[in-house]
């Protein structure tokens, strides 16, 4: 029998709210992190991007909360101002409906800092989201008071490392009360986060997420080789066939984000633009103006992978591989979330196979296709003529052929290669034999 959120022994405000946004059977990482954070326990999560991990902590910590109690309870950073709000939005809605008031704020650079400072002297907020850095100076200010939180969660610890940021959450940890509860959840489990591990949790229980699809089974994986052609004209031809609801874009550099943004704006099509060159201000405008639907399609980099949550995407194109393979998860889940249908497609040229082979290896399963008369196209795997080329290089370096080859070549027989290539058939034949007599 599937369970229900209902299961849980939630607030009946806590009900009200996964009712109103339409949250009735919990996923997998669900399942599993939200009996341990209410029996107590420290916990380290490796969930991937569109997991479900976000409700999977703030659901059994909201229902926590003493109300009665206007201090810090809950506290939890997150390593960019994006994910920070996407965070911030999603606590702000579980506690819609709470009989009192529930205060959330959301500490991140780029806002009003002499305005936070002056409402922590009069309001403590009961939970804390922000950034490590501004965070960490709202602590040593001596506004916010985090030493009454018995809660922290640390989300996207291994892009909280990543981004140098783990010096600022140890200090912020440092100042936790001696019996704290610290939820650590990650897409990767860095050996450097161990010490971290070591130094502020209990005997932290591990889970993994047992999703073995990797990529939600909505979603239909594509795969494109641009051969002779422009990736940017393929591109357009991909966009323009599909006519998407929301597409995201993904390149490696800011430079090729710009270039490709102004090549489509060129071909007709109205393009935002995300990456790490853009003002704070003027990427809060194009990320309003996003969410407002002003835009259809956007490129960016994988700042946007693990950073924005934008809803209703439809397709996602990796114009490029992601240097970093692991952030192809992340870049083509922004898809097919909450069980909607998407689409991601990815072009790759012949020096990127090796990468292609690598995320088959790591489970992720493709569809090749063609664009053909303005239609895509079924064709056969990527591999088949690889495994072709690897099967004669195979037969083409057995010693006994080879000798014969170099042995041919010297004397320059007449019709040596086709003497050779029935010798090749005749010994595969033989093999053939053997093997099935052996079996």
């Amino acid at each position: 029998m599937e369970n229900k959120f209902t299961d849980y022994n939630l607030r009946q405000f806590l009900n009200e709210a996964l009712e109103h946004i339409g949250f009735i059977h919990p996923k997998e990482i669900q399942v599993k992190v939200i009996p341990e954070i209410k029996y107590g326990r420290d916990l380290v999560v490796q969930s991937q991007t569109g997991s479900g991990k976000t409700h999977a902590f703030l659901l059994p910590l909201i229902n926590n909360l003493d109300l009665n109690r206007q201090e810090t309870q809950i506290l939890i950073t997150a390593p960019s101002r994006e994910l920070a709000n996407q965070l911030y939005q999603a606590a702000k809605e579980l506690v819609k409906f709470a009989p009192t008031t529930v205060h959330v704020e959301n500490y991140i650079g780029g806002v009003d800092k002499e305005k936070q400072l002056e409402k922590l002297e009069t309001t403590q907020p009961h939970i804390a989201i922000g950034t490590p850095g501004r965070l960490l100076d709202m602590i040593e200010s001596n506004a916010l008071n985090i030493y009454t939180a018995p809660y922290m969660v640390v989300d996207e610890a291994d892009m909280t490392l990543d981004m140098g940021f783990l010096a600022d959450v140890d200090q912020i940890a440092q100042r936790l009360p001696e019996k704290h509860q610290l939820l650590v959840f990650s897409a990767t489990i860095p050996k450097k986060l161990e010490p971290f591990f070591r130094k502020y949790m209990h005997n932290p229980k591990f889970i993994y997420s047992d999703d073995n699809s990797i990529i939600a089974d909505t979603i239909n994986n594509w795969l494109i080789a641009t051969k002779t052609k422009d990736r940017v004209d393929l591109i357009y031809d991909v966009l323009t066939i599909g006519q998407p609801y929301l597409a995201l874009i993904f390149a490696n550099t800011k430079d090729k984000v710009d270039e490709i943004a102004e090549r489509l704006s060129e071909k007709g099509l109205e393009c935002a633009v995300i990456h790490g060159g853009l003002e704070p201000r003027e990427r809060r405008r194009v990320m309003r103006q996003i969410r407002n639907l002003e835009y259809q399609f956007v490129v960016a980099t994988d700042l946007a992978a693990r950073g924005i949550d934008i809803e209703g995407v439809s397709h996602v194109v990796n114009a490029e591989i992601p240097n970093e393979l692991d952030f192809f998860v992340h870049r083509v889940g922004r898809t097919g979330r909450n069980n909607l249908p998407g689409i991601a497609i990815t072009f790759y040229t012949p020096d990127e196979l090796e990468s292609i082979q690598y995320l088959e290896e790591k489970g992720i399963v493709f569809s090749p296709k063609e664009i053909r008369n303005n239609q895509m196209i079924d064709v056969k795997h990527h591999d088949q003529r690889q495994r072709r080329k690897e099967i004669n290089k195979k037969r083409e370096y057995d010693p006994e052929i080879a000798g014969m080859v170099k042995k041919a070549k010297k004397k320059i027989k007449p019709n040596y290669k086709k003497k050779i290539n029935r010798y090749k058939k005749r010994k595969d034949r033989r093999n053939r034999r053997l093997n099935k007599k052996n079996k």
